[in-house]
């Protein structure tokens, strides 16, 4: 099953809020801008989560085609965090 087409999004906003597509499209463009730009300190989109930057530890582990054991660095990386009202609600729907 896919998820809904960001079309399918600007439609559904676009009837909700009242506002043009256009303007629907900018919004989400400028708060995904915003996202990017401040996701270093750490990004919380209400309702739905936050990015946050972890520190990842360097760890050994294996080539899959080989079964050589390889060693992996140590690296930043960026993780979405979900949010506990995002996750209750899409996880209370799924145990009917």
């Amino acid at each position: 099953m896919a998820g809904i087409s960001k079309s399918e999004t600007l439609n559904r906003l676009s009837e909700k809020t009242g506002l043009a597509k256009k303007q629907v499209a900018t919004v989400l463009e400028e708060l995904a801008m915003l996202a990017y730009k401040e996701a270093r300190n750490g990004f919380t989109f209400p309702g739905v989560g936050k990015l946050v930057v972890v520190d990842r530890k360097a760890r050994m582990g294996r080539n899959p085609a080989t079964g050589e054991a390889i060693s992996i660095p140590a690296k930043r990386v960026l993780k979405f965090r979900i949010a506990k009202q995002a996750k209750d609600s899409v996880l209370a729907k799924r145990t009917k």
